[in-house]
């Protein structure tokens, strides 16, 4: 069912308007804070309104404006965009506590909360987008807008890992605009979502192949998948919040939300079952998600680590739904959720550890746990939950993948799942014996780090265990994928 609601068009504004009200206001640390939390709740609150909707089948949708036929400004609140609208806002709330004890001090931070909302702001916009052309132009300001977050800083290398991200970036924008114009010609005169796709099913191989790798590839870029990825790891240098921003909240999740978009809604799936180009995305998914990891293994600072952790896990939402599999494409959308919890969670300790003792590098850990027990208890269970441990969000989207590859008779996919998950436990089970066990001299003191840091860590940390142990539950991100999957799949 389809209903006209101005909703899914007042999500993102609320985010872009709080980034007007702070590039206004911005002198005042008060009204920042204020604007910042304000929005953020507001827009969660929106959001959250539409999820019993989403859920059950519900599409809301809002055309703000329509430049010629076929070619508009839309929105839509579908149960796709909101597994990542909601997740995004979400954690949106949870990164402006944390970022407000983060930055405290810093230079330029009206200009920070500025980008940093309007960055969500696009991100629930290009979650929400109705057709193509409004993905795109939220895509592409998503990605100027987070340029100046990640050259923060304003250190020679970080001026460097902006022009890198830009490079990258902007070429797989260009690359995405080529292939919207192809769309736009071979579906006749439409952009618009729907649910068997709007590529016409005798559309010529070489024009389907074309149109399929500027897509894909166009939004792989983002999505950091092998061997588009390396803008990633030098973005690291920009502060915390942003790399938490970067890898759970906003900027690589759009890049594999694009491509799910494009499988589900702009191919559809049945056509995409008979002329098989997703067997190419999957085997680059699969390189992407095992070679990551072991570039993960030779890291020693913590947030590289945790970069090329993001490359792999990021694929796994690619694996997913390349494999054309109802039960491989829930994994591959509950992911969104999962790794972004599990991520952001791990990001925020990295950044309490960094701002507590001043300690980047792995190498120098020891005893981390002892002094700072509940922080790094949370960065433990987010990569236990990596790992694939029962009970946590990590294990119901492999489960998935993995349950899709023997009903897809893709029996490889198990097999990446499990080198995968020994792979992760290669580069975290170290860090926590480090951390918890081994012997340091003298005895660390214990010493969490501010309020403002420890208490947004601990609440990400909790979803991680929320998303496995309540999985089930209606409004969560699974039963949310389940609809996803249901409308995708015209079941």
């Amino acid at each position: 069912m389809e209903i006209v609601d101005i909703r899914p068009a007042v999500a993102p504004v609320l985010s872009f308007t709080c980034a007007l009200l702070v590039f206004a206001t911005g002198r005042s640390a008060g009204w920042r804070q204020f604007w910042s939390l304000s929005a953020a709740v507001l827009k969660l609150i929106v959001v959250a309104s539409m999820l019993p909707g989403t859920v059950v089948g519900t599409v809301y949708t809002f055309r703000f404006a329509e430049f010629a036929p076929g070619l508009g400004i839309g929105f839509r609140a579908d149960a796709l965009g909101m597994a990542f609208a909601s997740v995004s806002s979400l954690l949106w709330v949870a990164a402006t506590v944390y970022s407000i004890g983060y930055m405290d001090g810093e230079l330029s931070r009206s200009r920070f909360f500025g980008f940093f909302a309007l960055c969500v702001s696009t991100t629930v916009a290009l979650a929400f987008a109705e057709n193509l052309l409004t993905l795109f132009i939220f895509y592409e300001i998503l990605t100027i807008s987070a340029y100046p977050l990640v050259v923060h800083d304003e250190t020679p290398e970080a001026l460097r890992a902006g022009r890198t991200y830009l490079g990258y970036t902007l070429t797989g924008g260009a690359v995405i605009l080529l292939g919207t114009a192809m769309t736009y010609v071979v579906s006749g005169g439409t952009l618009a979502f729907g649910q068997r796709g709007i590529v016409p099913h005798d559309t010529g191989s070489l024009a389907l192949g074309l149109l399929f790798a500027a897509l894909v590839l166009g939004f792989g870029v983002k999505a950091a998948v092998m061997p588009l990825h390396g803008w990633l790891p030098r973005a690291m240098v920009a502060p915390t919040p942003v790399s938490a921003l970067l890898h759970a909240v906003a900027v690589v999740k759009a890049g594999a939300f694009g491509v799910v978009r494009t499988i589900h809604d702009v191919f559809g799936v049945e056509l995409l079952q008979q002329v098989r180009l997703t067997d190419y995305l999957a085997y680059l998914a699969a390189f992407t998600i095992v070679t990551a990891s072991v570039m993960a293994l030779l890291q020693d600072n913590l947030k590289r680590r945790l970069a090329y952790s993001t490359i792999s896990q990021l694929s796994y939402v690619l694996l997913g739904v390349a494999m054309l599999n109802p039960w491989a494409a829930t994994g591959a959308i509950v992911h969104i959720a999962n790794q972004a919890a599990q991520k952001v969670t791990m990001f925020f300790a990295a950044g309490a550890i960094q701002r507590t003792t001043g300690k980047t590098s792995i190498s120098e850990m020891d005893g981390i746990g002892r002094r700072m027990p509940v922080t790094m208890t949370a960065f433990g269970v987010a990569a236990l939950g990596f790992t694939g441990m029962p009970l946590l969000a990590g294990f119901i989207s492999k489960w998935h993948m993995s349950v899709g590859g023997f009903d897809s008779g893709m029996r490889w996919v198990a097999v990446v799942m499990a080198i995968s998950a020994l792979l992760n436990a290669a580069y975290w089970f170290p860090l926590l014996y480090r951390a918890f066990f081994k012997p340091v001299d003298p005895e660390p003191v214990i010493g969490e780090a501010r309020p403002s840091l420890l208490y947004p860590t601990v609440a990400c940390g909790a979803l991680v265990l929320l998303f496995g142990l309540a999985s089930d539950l209606p409004g969560m991100p699974l039963s949310i994928a389940r609809t996803a999957v249901m409308y995708a799949f015209g079941m």
